[in-house]
């Protein structure tokens, strides 16, 4: 019988496969769209990290999803710094959400608030994506628009306390083999981790319409 990480992994790949493949993030990776497109990604992150985030320190207690809980992790300061880089000092008064962002954050403060298990869904969904596909956003974008290796404008994707990426996922691949939860509160995990993806790739479509590229 497969383990719950392979479960997750493999039950999600299509949505997974669909969110990577999404036309606004092919265009970015592709060099196709300018800088204003990645800051306006990088607003989009802001808000659902911030959602993730804030509610995280009220779970550290709770026997499901705290073990999941770990500094090291978290994105919200290093996304700031680079909101400071590519929108000013005042970025704050200027982000918006767009209605995917804002449905996607509702979603995951819900799950913060109210269903720990389900929390750890979106944990997984942006964490270990984040660690992996997400260095090919930051390669990218430092060839295509100039910024500093590592630096101001992609200090999200650094991870600067976690030395071992490849060990930490091990790691968090345990965690989730020994959550606490049984049969059916694992398939409603893996039905979470799926709404994630599709969430996700909502964002990614309000994205593309704001930013086509002119055939």
């Amino acid at each position: 019988m497969d383990s719950f990480s392979t479960l997750i992994r493999t039950a999600s790949h299509e949505q997974h496969m669909e969110a990577e493949t999404s036309t606004f993030m092919s265009d970015l990776l592709g060099g196709r769209l300018g800088v204003e497109a990645y800051a306006r990604y990088t607003e989009q992150l802001w808000f659902v990290y911030e959602a993730l985030e804030t509610g995280a320190e009220r779970l550290v207690s709770d026997p499901v999803a705290g073990p999941f809980v770990q500094p090291e992790l978290f994105r919200l300061p290093a996304l700031e710094r680079d909101l400071a880089h590519l929108r000013g000092a005042g970025w704050r008064s200027e982000v918006t959400a767009l209605p995917a962002t804002a449905a996607y954050a509702a979603r995951v403060r819900e799950c913060a608030e109210r269903w720990p298990a389900g929390y750890i869904a979106h944990h997984y969904t942006r964490y270990l994506g984040d660690l992996s596909g997400g260095q090919i956003i930051r390669d990218r974008a430092e060839r295509t628009w100039g910024f500093e290796r590592k630096g101001d404008g992609v200090r999200f994707y650094v991870f600067e306390e976690i030395g071992n990426p490849a060990a930490f996922k091990r790691g968090y691949r345990e965690l989730l083999d020994g959550v606490r939860a049984d049969d059916l509160e694992k398939q409603r995990i893996v039905s979470e981790c799926k709404r994630a993806f599709a969430l996700n790739t909502d964002v990614f479509r309000g994205l593309g319409e704001e930013f086509p590229l002119s055939a």
